[in-house]
């Protein structure tokens, strides 16, 4: 976990505000102390992890705003005594009438005006959470690379397997033998394009000025009209703003996401549902970066559910839980959202799957890098 407090080494003759602007939008949740340990300063986050206003925080001690916080002014006492940062890795904190939180708390003697102390917590099993999606995302790269290495290997000897089957087409006057050279010929195309298809995530998104419902309801209509036995309902939130976004590459990842799900309910004999949602999602993380506004974007299904053996796997290149599937379609729709700086939740048991699609809706920053 990279420490807060190292982003503020020394702010000595800075007012508070100044040293509290860029903890705003973080995902870590910070509480600053003065020398008498008040609370002087509490992020949204903290206000978000013990479910109290800001006004009941600061100007608190720790002991006045938890039912038994020995251990964290033991930490307290431990960082100040040797005058550098200390971590406390199990901490169990409770406010009145509220469940107990196990955290991680980082303490870290600073040097403003206002504080003397900069706290730092983090929910243990969001820090497994973290560090485990990292390791798959590390993990899903080092696939991509692979899979997008060998796509261009294979195009090449694939032209020329096609290349040569229609020259012997050429040659052959029965239309027995010229069906085996069609043969050829279709399953080398049907190769180039998932060829394709695994180089497609590599192109860079072209953003501009997109309303979510136009794109979702373009993508309801393809699938209606493919698969017309699933129901599929809408519940759009008509006050969500147009945000900036590579319309044809949301679309396809939407698509994706949606396709999959209808394809998931062929085998439900009755009322075969899906549900696209739109909402606002507030103070969400999202690339490391922590969001006030989100759009989330849900598509609920009541199929058989994602099979245990491949749930954590199904972003992987070519991994499926359909027979005849490719395996392409989660993996394209995650390069794409990832390209938009948002992310991609799935929550499935049987009965019930829904992915979550989450994009930032703040207008991106110009590239002023030229």
């Amino acid at each position: 976990m990279i420490m807060v407090a190292k982003l503020f080494p020394s702010l000595a003759g800075e007012d508070a505000t100044s040293a509290c602007a860029g903890l705003e939008l973080l995902a870590t949740a910070v509480l600053m102390l003065d020398n008498a340990r008040r609370v002087t300063y509490a992020n949204p986050a903290a206000e978000n992890l013990f479910e109290l206003a800001k006004k009941h925080l600061v100007g608190h001690r720790p002991d006045q705003v938890f039912t038994d916080a020995t251990v964290l002014s033991a930490a307290i006492d431990k960082a100040v005594r040797g005058g550098a940062t200390y971590t406390e890795q199990e901490l169990e904190l409770a406010v009145t009438g509220k469940s107990k939180l196990h955290l991680t708390c980082t303490v870290s003697p600073v040097d403003t005006r206002e504080a003397a102390l900069l706290l730092e917590f983090r929910h243990i099993d969001q820090q497994l959470k973290i560090a485990r999606e990292e390791r798959l995302n590390e993990q899903q790269q080092a696939n991509r690379e692979l899979i997008r290495n060998l796509a261009h290997e294979i195009r090449n000897p694939l032209g020329g397997i096609r290349g040569a089957a229609q020259l012997l087409e050429r040659q052959l006057d029965r239309p027995q033998l010229i069906e085996y050279t069609q043969v050829v010929i279709g399953e080398a195309d049907r190769l180039q394009s998932l060829v394709n298809r695994l180089l497609t995530p590599h192109r860079l998104p072209t953003f501009q000025r997109t309303n979510i419902h136009e794109i979702v309801s373009r993508v309801r209509s393809v699938v209606q009209a493919e698969f017309p036995r699933v129901a599929i309902a809408c519940d759009f939130d008509t006050s969500l703003p147009e945000f900036d976004a590579d319309p044809e590459q949301l679309t396809q990842a939407t698509l994706n996401i949606v396709r999959n799900a209808a394809q998931a309910l062929e085998s439900i004999t009755a009322k075969p549902q899906i549900r696209l949602t739109t909402r606002v999602a507030r103070y969400v993380t999202l690339a490391r970066k922590r969001r006030r506004v989100a759009l989330a974007l849900s598509i609920e299904d009541n199929g058989p559910g994602i099979p245990e053996s491949i749930r954590d796997r199904i972003f992987y290149p070519l991994v499926s839980g359909r027979e005849g599937g490719s395996g392409l379609g989660l993996t394209l729709a995650q390069a794409f959202i990832a390209q938009h700086a948002g992310a991609i939740e799935c929550e499935s048991v049987p009965g019930c799957t829904v992915f979550t699609i989450l994009l930032p809706l703040e207008p991106r920053m110009p590239d002023t890098s030229a």
